[in-house]
């Protein structure tokens, strides 16, 4: 294996992986559907392996195609930041990023650590909104890119997946009470849907006691020991404690998280920074708080539960 791979093969090959097919690859490579087969088998050839298993029109990438992803990515990744690096007309202006709070706390230092580095005079403007808010943002062209817990609609690429949980605080038993309090999100949140709809299945009574878009507000009330939420591994945080299906919580769905751009999105340096999130995401560790105990912290208790019932927090 002495020559370098090809680079645009592997950008075939990644799109084959995005999309989900030869077909729509070769549509986003602006190739051939012949063309695409023919890159994929000299990049098969190239390492001697496989990289896909064909079932009707759907593909599935083998075990040896799922380790060249990785390296893929990054290849690109580094190819892409090379030429913004030379390019002056594609590292000044700004970008415009959106993502909401509890991703921003968890993701947003390594996403703008990365990309400011190879890209020092772009001025990232970022926002912090409801998914919902941030799709209709980047719908409208007021956002470049957005960071969103995806839907049906927002044809998100997803880039990374995380266990969801119900969480309550590591040093309370609020979750033993007969009617269960709840911390969580709007109506509109896919996290809140799939946490009430488990709790309904398995016949757990339970009552919203805090609303709010805001994971600040709602880690607040679980930490004080006044409710339980549902959250995903990248929003656990010290002196929260995951609930077990022993202890009567059921299992959730993994929590996706994906990524939306506008449709004037054709910037290199908006390439730059969707490649960014990706890396970012697909190699970022989970957080050390993901043990099912952790040390609590201090926290500043709000007022009782039988004097806030129904309250909807601020932020909402």
């Amino acid at each position: 294996m002495a020559s370098p791979l090809d680079l645009d093969q592997l950008r075939t090959f990644v799109a084959i992986v995005d999309t989900g097919s030869f077909t729509r690859a070769a549509e986003e490579v602006f190739k051939t559907q012949s063309a695409v087969s023919m890159q994929m088998r000299k990049l098969e050839e190239r390492l001697g392996s496989a990289l896909f298993e064909r079932t009707g029109r759907h593909v599935k990438l083998t075990e040896d195609g799922d380790r060249l992803l990785g390296y893929a990515r990054k290849l690109l990744s580094l190819s892409m930041e090379t030429l913004t690096a030379f390019d002056e007309d594609s590292i000044e202006g700004h970008v415009r990023i959106g993502l909401p709070d509890d991703y921003a706390e968890r993701f947003l230092p390594e996403i703008i650590a990365r990309f400011s580095r190879s890209n020092p005079r772009v001025e990232l403007q970022i926002a912090c909104e409801t998914t919902t808010s941030l799709i209709e943002h980047v719908e409208r062209g007021h956002l470049d890119v957005a960071l969103v817990c995806p839907t049906k609609a927002s044809q998100a690429e997803i880039v990374r997946r995380e266990p969801l949980h119900f969480v309550t605080s590591a040093s309370h038993s609020v979750h033993q009470e007969a009617v269960l309090p709840l911390a969580i999100g709007r109506t509109d949140c896919a996290w809140r849907r799939q946490g009430i709809e488990a709790l309904n299945a398995v016949g757990r009574e339970h009552r919203i006691l805090f609303t709010s878009w805001s994971a600040t507000i709602v880690a607040s009330a679980v930490l004080a020991g006044l409710a339980v939420s549902v959250l995903p591994e990248c929003a656990l945080r010290s002196g929260m404690r995951v609930l077990t299906e022993a202890e009567g919580f059921p299992r959730l769905e993994d929590a996706e998280i994906g990524v939306i751009r506008s449709r004037n999105s054709d910037r290199p340096v908006i390439h730059a920074l969707v490649a960014h999130i990706r890396e970012s995401l697909q190699n970022m560790a989970a957080p050390p708080s993901r043990a099912s105990v952790a040390e609590p912290r201090a926290v500043v208790r709000p007022p009782r539960p039988a004097k806030v019932a129904g309250l909807v927090a601020a932020g909402w």
